[in-house]
C-alpha cells in the first residue's frame, strides 16, 4: 500500500516505511526532522523532466507518461523493489513540492498502482 506525504509534514506511526522520492533534498529540512527510512534519488524523475514539467497543470498527464517511461527504461529494479515493499506494508512516498496533488510522489504512486506485480 502506497501513501504520499509532504516531507515537511511531521512523521506519523501510520506512515509505515518513509521514503523520500525527490532527486533534491527538501530545502531547509533537517535530516533528523525528516525521519526517513531511506532516500531513493534514483527513482525520482530526471532533472530534465522535472524542469520541463515545472508544476504546470497542463503538462501533468504528459509528465506522468514520461516519468513512467523513465522508470521502465532505467529504473525497473528500483520500482520492483518499491512494489515488494508496498506488498509487505505501508510505504509513504515523501515529496518536497508545495503542490499536494501534482508532484512526482503522486505520479509514482499512480505508476506503482498500475504496474504489474
Amino acid at each position: 500500500m502506497f501513501k504520499i506525504k509532504r516531507a515537511y509534514d511531521p512523521p506519523a506511526a501510520e506512515d509505515g516505511k518513509r521514503i523520500l522520492v525527490d532527486r533534491l533534498w527538501p530545502r531547509g529540512l533537517a535530516k533528523e526532522k525528516a525521519a526517513l527510512d531511506e532516500w531513493d534519488k534514483e527513482i525520482a524523475p530526471s532533472d530534465a523532466l522535472r524542469r520541463w514539467f515545472a508544476h504546470r497543470p497542463e503538462r501533468w498527464e504528459t509528465f506522468k507518461a514520461c516519468y513512467a517511461q523513465e522508470i521502465r527504461e532505467g529504473h525497473a529494479e528500483d520500482a520492483a523493489r518499491l512494489r515488494r515493499l508496498g506488498r509487505k506494508g505501508v510505504v509513504t512516498l515523501l515529496f518536497a513540492s508545495r503542490e499536494p496533488a501534482m508532484n512526482n510522489a503522486a505520479a509514482l504512486k499512480d505508476i506503482m498502482k498500475r504496474a504489474r506485480p
